[in-house]
């Protein structure tokens, strides 16, 4: 959470400042899995809340005063927030360059760029969930919030000043921002039922937090609270504030209407105002409290950087990451909060939003070179040859995957026809190996995410160019090379769900009416399809079934290299359980298909795979491309099982 910045020291508030340290401290402990506060997510809440109180009561001091400016405003925000910033960045991008493979250090140079564009919450929300397991790999996700509260920044401030220039009173600007308030609350509470992860990661669902911080700063005021009554308000908001840090969990829906108790609490401390509280006074939560920003800046790193190791869930591992978030916090404080901030308020306001968009827009470039490439050279040889196997896909696959027309693999005659998706073109190549005496050539036909079926129906344009495609196929198949085998090879499980029945919607919809979730008629439906399309291609044609072939929970390129480079050589894998449980019902499928329609099975297990685990490395190169997809070198590997096809053709 950013630096946020003080007051005078007239104006100081210990109380907040110590709060600030309960909400650092809350989100460090939660981030390095420290039992019982399962629910220290809230503890970015809680610096909304500061957040709000505080530019309130700047903008509208300003505006009372007739001498607010909105550029002094947003260069005090950046001289506080930028520097601390960048350098982490800087750091992160210098560790990533030792420690990550091609693709990895794309990921980090794009999320470089978006932290210092204060647009990195818009880019996680594109990437999936904050509490999902691929998180512990984004080395600047917390960087989400800064990107939030500099949203809220840039326009607090217009919308404020353009209120004051017709409706100058204090009145005013409470009715307004307190319906923006309810405006917000309400969007969340929906947005969270509607897209959890949306209610997370947008500002139109968090705005109502930062503004519950500045209805303290204008309702406070008000207030006539005894010594006593101030204590019990606060200790009620503490209550509030833990029993969320123990109660949730980040399996619940956030925000919401459970954000609710943690920001009231955050108010009624805030609105306490108990300067001498034992909760927030202590040298220890203003020392905390002080470095707060710091320390939130570098403990994710930190936390990373261990979880590549594979170091988290050792305690003591936990407790050094503890003390080394405090010591990098209290070093960056020392080192570049205070220096920068001092350095920077020496110079004039255009001399130092000068320095300051220098230097965003120098470490954007770099960042953005960084995403472009990856920078392989920086890796050993014997690194980059593995990570190079990302980009040893099919040559002719944009040509081909998706195309208009038919392309055909080597030359006339062609002596196999390969029908499917992007499974299918990764293994064209192989087919093509496969034909005696590499004389012929392959027939290929198929586009990514497409299954062959023949009479579906599909609602998205995706779906309908795939229909469009089977609907050719069916008539054209009698005439197409008659007599050649077809093969056929489709990532079924995925569209399939593995056959399992849930509430997920299906990626592939084959109903009249489009279907929302996983049911019992939809894979019914599809078994059905699917055998009838197989049964008129073999009318024709000798029909050959892939069984699917193993995928992998990671992208092994990256993963494999990133051992090897880190000196664990460790191969990606999945027990025969984990596929069979995968492909069962798949498998039925083909099964029923190869009884009822004479189709040949091909199995790539004997393959790829032993007794116990399917491999994804063979002799030091990955066999797959990314998670699911074969390399040109992993491929290879199937040409005796591919030779099948034309076994009648040679004999």
């Amino acid at each position: 959470m950013s630096a946020l910045p003080q007051a005078a020291k007239k104006n100081f508030r210990p109380d907040i400042n110590g709060l600030r340290a309960w909400a650092v401290m809350a989100v460090v402990l939660y981030h390095f899995g420290v039992p019982g506060l399962n629910g220290g997510f809230i503890g970015v809440d809680v610096f909304f809340v500061i957040s709000g109180y505080l530019m309130t009561g700047i903008i509208l001091r300003g505006l009372e005063k007739k001498d607010f400016s909105i550029w002094l405003f947003y260069l005090a925000r950046g001289r506080r927030i930028y520097p601390a910033l960048a350098i982490t960045c800087l750091a992160v991008l210098a560790v990533g360059a030792f420690f990550l493979m091609p693709k990895e250090y794309e990921t980090l140079g794009r999320h470089a760029r978006e932290s210092l564009q204060f647009t990195s919450n818009l880019r996680y929300l594109k990437e999936s969930g904050y509490f999902d397991v691929a998180s512990q790999d984004k080395w600047l996700l917390h960087t989400w919030s800064l990107s939030v509260e500099w949203q809220f920044y840039l326009v607090l401030p217009l919308f404020m000043m353009l209120l004051w220039k017709f409706f100058p009173s204090r009145r005013a600007i409470t009715i307004s921002l307190s319906t923006l308030l309810v405006a917000s609350l309400l969007y969340s509470i929906w947005q969270v039922d509607q897209d959890s992860t949306k209610a997370f990661f947008l500002l139109q669902s968090r705005a109502w937090e930062m503004l519950a911080g500045g209805m303290v700063y204008l309702l406070a005021p008000h207030l006539r609270l005894s010594a006593a009554q101030a204590r019990i308000i606060e200790l009620i908001g503490f209550a509030l504030i833990f029993a969320s840090l123990i109660c949730l969990d980040p399996h619940q829906p956030w925000p919401g209407l459970l954000a609710i108790p943690s920001v009231l609490g955050a108010v009624l401390v805030l609105t306490a105002q108990r300067e001498n509280s034992l909760w927030t006074r202590t040298a220890v939560a203003q020392w905390l409290g002080t470095r707060s920003y710091s320390i939130y800046l570098w403990h994710w790193p930190l936390m990373v950087l261990l979880s590549l190791f594979g170091l988290l869930s050792t305690p003591l591992w936990i407790v050094t990451g503890l003390v080394g978030s405090l010591l990098l916090g209290h070093l960056s404080y020392q080192l570049i909060e205070v220096p920068s901030q001092r350095r920077l308020s020496q110079y004039t306001p255009k001399k130092a939003a000068i320095i300051l968009l220098s230097v965003a827009v120098v470490l954007i470039l770099v960042s953005q070179q960084i995403r472009r490439t990856g920078v392989p050279e920086r890796l050993p040889d014997g690194i980059a040859l593995i990570a190079a196997e990302r980009n040893n896909q099919n040559p002719r696959l944009k040509e081909c995957l998706g195309g208009d027309e038919p392309c055909v693999y080597g030359e006339e005659p062609v002596k196999a026809i390969l029908l499917g998706d992007s499974h299918a073109d990764a293994i064209a190549t192989a087919l093509q190996a496969a034909l005696p005496n590499g004389q012929g050539g392959v027939h290929f036909r198929g586009a990514s995410a497409c299954m062959i079926l023949f009479d579906a129906q599909h609602s998205s344009r995706k779906g309908k160019d795939c229909i469009a495609m089977g609907e050719r196929l069916k008539q054209e198949h009698a005439t197409l090379y008659p007599g050649v085998p077809i093969v056929m090879m489709q990532r079924a499980s995925e569209y399939l769900n593995g056959g399992q029945l849930s509430s997920r919607t299906p990626l592939y919809n084959m109903a009249d009416n489009p279907v929302s979730e996983y049911r019992t008629e939809y894979v019914k439906r599809f078994q059905t399809l699917y055998i009838n399309s197989v049964c008129t291609l073999a009318e024709n044609h000798p029909v050959y079934l892939i069984r699917p072939i193993p995928e992998m929970p990671v992208d092994v390129p990256t993963r494999y290299g990133r051992s090897v480079l880190l000196g664990n050589e460790q191969e990606p894998t999945i027990t025969l359980e984990q596929y069979h449980k995968r492909h069962a019902y798949m498998w039925q499928v083909q099964d029923a298909a190869a009884a009822q329609c004479g189709a040949k099975l091909l199995n790539p297990l004997p393959y790829l795979c032993n007794e116990q685990v399917c491999h994804s490395v063979h002799d030091g190169v990955p066999m797959y491309r990314d998670a699911d997809h074969l390399s040109e070198s992993g491929n290879k590997l199937l040409i005796p099982m591919l030779s099948e096809v034309f076994k009648q053709q040679t004999e």
